[in-house]
């Protein structure tokens, strides 16, 4: 864990450095501001983990990092093109889950009319993950705490990605904010490069981008890039889901480098050539890759230790 964590940083370090460069030397003076919370935010609720409950620090470190990127990009969208209109940046940062920054802030957004149907399927997808949670934590399932971990861990993804945050995205857009949902019914993607890049949480997909895949793609190209934007979000990973179980360092990490390799098998020629970038060869492809390894990313020391406890405090 601790050679992954200095790669991470050693590859943050890097692309931070060829980001400032690139800067003049007023935004360059300033550039450091933008990454205070996502430094100092995170290791604060480390310094405090031996003092909290596994699934409290584990929220608290999620929402720390959250929060610092949440602030990332917004100081990017400062020194763009945009005025600093605060009641809107507050709003970006207190009232979206999104990470698109500069299209949030953009003022000349239009009101969109909200189909009915719409605010149905989000209330849905809301309700049926509060029923979900209510059957993992049914008594009946006791005797199977990895059964009720997963049908719990569904539920919450369901209650937050698929119903509260699209509620929202819903709200901004019918006043005229560009706020697209970060979940864009990712069991339509026909290929894996589809289904991370175009449709599953793509809160942070901008600011992986930009801060991680640029920079490597110019100085090593797209397989090192790809590989590189798949293995920091593996660290991430590590941060929210081993570190608060104490348990299953690499796991995660090793979920998010198939997935990379997945995407590079994909667009390489013999991928091309056997179908994996659409239909139903694709879909295959993008199930297995995704959904096969999945028991690595949330293993059974987090479900246990971190996610059933959670479970059974609400």
């Amino acid at each position: 864990m601790k050679e992954a964590t200095v790669s991470a940083t050693r590859i943050a370090s890097r692309s931070l450095a060829r980001g400032l460069d690139a800067m003049p030397n007023s935004s360059r003076e300033r550039a450091w501001i933008g990454w205070v919370p996502l430094v100092v935010l995170p290791l604060a609720c480390i310094a405090f983990r031996s003092a909290l409950i596994p699934w409290v620090f584990m929220w608290l470190l999620a929402g720390a990092i959250f929060v610092g990127c949440k602030w990332r990009t917004l100081w990017d969208a400062w020194h763009a093109s945009f005025k600093r209109n605060w009641r809107r940046s507050a709003a970006y940062l207190l009232l979206w889950p999104g990470m698109e920054a500069e299209q949030f802030l953009d003022p000349s957004g239009a009101n969109r009319h909200v189909q009915s149907r719409e605010w149905l399927a989000a209330l849905i997808k809301t309700l049926s993950g509060a029923a979900l949670i209510g059957v993992a934590k049914n008594t009946l399932l006791a005797g199977h705490p990895l059964l009720s971990g997963w049908i719990g861990m569904l539920g919450i993804v369901l209650i937050l990605h698929f119903g509260i945050f699209y509620l929202i995205a819903l709200a901004w857009e019918s006043v005229g904010v560009h706020a697209e949902p970060i979940m864009r019914r990712p069991l339509q993607s026909e290929s894996l490069s589809e289904f991370w890049g175009k449709r599953w949480n793509l809160g942070f997909r901008t600011l992986s981008h930009k801060l991680v895949f640029r920079p490597l793609q110019r100085r090593y190209g797209v397989v090192a890039a790809t590989l590189g934007v798949f293995l920091i979000s593996g660290l991430i990973h590590e941060l929210v889901i081993s570190v608060p179980a104490r348990a299953g360092y690499g796991l995660p990490t090793a979920y998010f480098l198939v997935q990379g390799l997945g995407v590079i098998v994909e667009r390489s020629q013999p991928g091309k050539r056997f179908g994996l970038e659409g239909g139903i060869r694709g879909r295959i492809w993008t199930a297995l890759i995704a959904a096969g390894p999945v028991v690595l990313l949330f293993h059974a020391w987090f479900v246990t230790r971190v996610l059933l406890p959670f479970l059974h405090a609400i």
